[in-house]
């Protein structure tokens, strides 16, 4: 299968290489060139990514226009960045209709649904029961979130009415190699300086990643999931391994409509590696 794979050189675009590299034939486009890069190439720019959709069966569109804001900025007013995200999510969408691609994944985030979290924090992090099941509505919790639920939206508009099949991912918390274990936001915390290890904001940290952690092989594999389906039309799940105590919780429909099954689980860790 060949799979254009947008935003190859960032966190998301490595695991999926990393792991799936022998299994599908991967044009990696970037904006930056890279040693992986095969492709310079902007989302922003139709024209300039349109030819590169040309011979592929499917598009992973992960690449985000930096200055796009992240979860903490709530404000609600627009931005030229935030503009410019969205009219790659356009540029792709149309792309991957246009060249008559089998399948698009979309790197959503659970950030789409953030204000789960948002409402219930901190007492989310301890398995309190509160869950946001594969029905939840969109309820993002910033203009990073509402970008990635206007790509959903392009998303299921493109399968409806352009019979491409589309998936979602709402990617929980895949770091990079250094850092991918359910310690590694707070890890990376004490070797940036933020806190010390055992400080209350330290476990907070754990705590939290111990439900929304994606182990990079986990996030792989839910990619390989949905390039591999043919029987969705539109659909999205969420990117998290099989934590415990998760809130973001599609985990069995997940395993059922695409055969998900995630080898990891926060819970199992019980320190950061020696």
């Amino acid at each position: 299968m060949n799979v254009l794979l947008t935003g190859a050189n960032g966190t998301v675009g490595t695991a999926i290489t990393d792991h799936l590299d022998d299994r599908y034939e991967f044009t990696r486009l970037d904006v930056d060139a890279g040693d992986q890069t095969d492709v310079v190439a902007d989302v922003r720019d139709y024209d300039e990514i349109r030819p590169h959709f040309d011979g592929q069966d499917a598009v992973v569109h992960l690449a985000l226009t930096p200055g796009t804001g992240g979860p903490d900025d709530r404000s609600l007013g627009w931005s030229e960045p935030l503009a410019d995200n969205l009219e790659g999510i356009h540029n792709v969408a149309e792309a991957a209709v246009d060249a008559d691609l089998d399948s698009l994944v979309f790197a959503s985030s659970n950030h789409a649904v953030g204000m789960v979290e948002v409402r219930n924090a901190p007492d989310v992090y301890h398995d309190t029961g509160v869950r946001a099941g594969h029905d939840e509505p969109h309820r993002p919790d910033s203009r990073y979130g509402l970008t990635k639920s206007y790509g959903e939206d392009v998303g299921r508009l493109a399968a409806e009415a352009h019979g491409i099949r589309f998936y979602g991912l709402r990617i929980g918390a895949v770091r990079d190699p250094e850092y991918d274990h359910p310690y590694g936001d707070a890890e990376r915390g004490v070797d940036e300086g933020r806190w010390e290890r055992g400080s209350d904001a330290y476990a907070e940290q754990v705590a939290r990643m111990k439900g929304l952690w994606q182990s990079r092989r986990d996030c792989a594999q839910l990619v390989a999931c949905c390039l591999d389906d043919e029987s969705v039309e539109w659909d999205h799940f969420y990117g998290v391994s099989g934590n415990e105590r998760r809130w973001l919780d599609d985990l069995a429909y997940a395993r059922e409509t695409v055969g998900y099954d995630p080898q990891d689980d926060g819970e199992a860790w019980d320190g950061p590696p020696a």
